[in-house]
């Protein structure tokens, strides 16, 4: 039964990766955003700012990352509901595959694309000048983070997916996600925002994922931050997978 799962999954993934290698558009179209937002601040608004860093396109990339992911979900919602519109999901139950096999495939596939949009705007970030001196094994916590994160966010995706009556509804899933990195300490240093604003950005899951990053980038030490990280994106990982689940279960019923 399990190597029937990743058999079925495998398959599934490939068809939903077609999708996305016959309009690689849609992975340029969410690293172009996040870009901009990088260049924007970068060399418009950096020079204004105080970070206490010397590189402020240094301080800025761990925000700018969770957004590109946070706009690459989108996508999945989108696929997902397509999909379902299509009657696709009707000819797959008539077949002998693993029913959950069709909802990881989408999930699969939104990871996969965002890793390549996550890549994109790494490279225009090292041409913008960011330096780090982190080794293997803080990379690899970083591309660890950034993965769970996306499974978190991607299985909310898939709830939306399957709920919403209208393809603008799947696919605005992404901007409150999107703009919770700006009430954050992405941008500038929570210390710096008002009483209200700095308790709601100290206590989101957005700046502790940030600072983690960040100290990982400048191999300094993470503290507590990187297990309130974890906790924040596995738990809403448990939590969003469950729902999504018995919401898959009661529409394919």
């Amino acid at each position: 039964m399990t190597m029937r799962f990743f058999g079925d999954t495998a398959l599934l993934t490939g068809r939903t990766m077609r999708h996305i290698t016959r309009s690689l558009d849609t992975i340029l179209t969410v690293a172009i955003t996040p870009i901009a937002l990088m260049l924007l601040f970068v060399y418009v608004f950096g020079g204004a700012i105080r970070t206490g860093s010397h590189h402020y396109v240094n301080y800025l990339l761990p925000g700018i990352l969770l957004i590109t992911i946070g706009m690459g979900i989108s996508y999945t919602s989108l696929r997902l509901f397509t999909d379902l519109q299509s009657g696709i999901f009707e000819r797959f139950q008539s077949m002998p595959i693993a029913r959950s096999s069709v909802l990881w495939a989408h999930v699969l596939t939104s990871v996969v694309s965002n890793l390549i949009s996550l890549a994109l705007v790494l490279l225009v970030a090292l041409l913008m000048g960011f330096r780090s001196g982190a080794g293997v094994s803080a990379w690899l916590a970083i591309a660890g983070i950034l993965v769970v994160f996306t499974l978190a966010l991607t299985w909310l995706a898939v709830i939306v997916g399957l709920t919403a009556k209208t393809p603008d509804g799947a696919g605005a899933f992404a901007y409150p996600i999107t703009f919770l990195p700006f009430i954050s300490s992405a941008f500038v240093p929570t210390h710096t925002m008002p009483g209200a604003v700095r308790a709601f950005a100290d206590n989101q899951p957005v700046t502790s994922i940030v600072n983690t990053v960040r100290d990982l980038f400048a191999q300094q030490p993470v503290h507590t931050d990187i297990w309130t990280a974890l906790a924040w994106c596995l738990g809403i990982l448990i939590v969003a997978y469950a729902l999504a689940m018995a919401t898959y279960h009661r529409k394919i019923a």
